[in-house]
């Protein structure tokens, strides 16, 4: 049985009991190890797989690229990317005190003096907006925090990096969030495996997706990791959320939220909106 959800992001739901064999996901979320498997290239195209770790998470890039770029332009493209993420997270982590986010809230600085901190803080408002308030970046001791889509927002502007250097079949990991486009190096769409957080006896449902992105939290078992913005206090509805939608950014907020509003949050996912609800577990 495939069901076909929308155009944008294009994305099938696979269940994968009706394929014998069954198919080899790409990409493992939600599983107790995320797992990648960037597998072999076609002919004319040359895949690669790097994984790379900043002072506040680990990412993974798995580029299928045309073989017209060499390898060496391929190298480029993959340092460029990198770049782009370790730079975020020394420009813009939360936690280093001389980052543009620490200088904001201590109010050395205006959005406004950097467009990319100025978009950074747009974003975040835009999503308490669209999530009645259960998204609030300004709602943490010591002030603005964008940290519940700073993340996804790095992947994106890494993902922006790749596509300017001619890489437009890529996937980009970070824990159980991930962006992707065009095709894996099998040559077909790129199959996701997303596992339900705590039963690890239910067969995973397999996205089959050629462009956007899947955020979640609550996978990592933390406790506490999410607060209520209304109360302060701990939210403890879920036991995870997972949203998939076309920008990493804004799928990651949303599932944030969801996890801290529980299933009151679904009703954002109404009247056609490009991002869905995939999972919504309760405890």
């Amino acid at each position: 049985m495939i069901m076909r959800i929308d155009e944008q992001p294009r994305t099938r739901w696979v269940d994968t009991s009706v394929f014998q064999p069954h198919p080899r996901p790409d990409l493992r979320l939600g599983a107790l190890h995320h797992r990648v498997d960037g597998g072999t290239a076609t002919e004319d195209r040359i895949a690669v797989q790097h994984t790379v770790r900043t002072a506040t998470a680990e990412y993974t890039l798995l580029l299928n690229a045309p073989e017209r770029l060499g390898r060496r332009g391929v190298g480029e493209a993959l340092r460029d990317a990198v770049a782009e993420l370790r730079a975020i997270d020394l420009t813009y982590g939360p936690t280093r005190p001389e980052s543009l986010v620490s200088r904001l809230r201590r109010g050395e600085i205006s959005a406004e003096s950097y467009p990319p901190l100025a978009d950074l803080v747009d974003r975040c408002a835009a999503m308490r907006a669209a999530t009645d308030g259960w998204f609030d970046a300004w709602a943490v001791p010591g002030g603005f925090d964008p940290g519940g889509l700073l993340g996804g927002w790095a992947v994106e502007q890494a993902a922006a990096r790749l596509r300017a250097t001619g890489v437009h079949d890529y996937a980009v990991l970070t824990g159980a969030d991930l962006v992707v486009r065009g095709h894996a190096p099998h040559g077909g769409p790129w199959r996701v495996a997303v596992h339900h957080p705590t039963d690890r006896r239910r067969a995973p449902l397999v996205l089959e997706m050629t462009a956007g992105a899947v955020g979640t939290s609550g996978v990592t078992g933390r406790q506490g990791h999410v607060v209520d913005p209304h109360t302060g206090e701990p939210a403890d509805h879920l036991v995870s959320a997972t949203v998939i939608g076309p920008d990493l950014a804004v799928a990651d907020a949303y599932a944030t939220a969801l996890y801290a509003a529980g299933p009151a949050g679904l009703a954002w996912f109404r009247d056609g909106s490009d991002y869905r609800a995939l999972f919504a577990h309760r405890r």
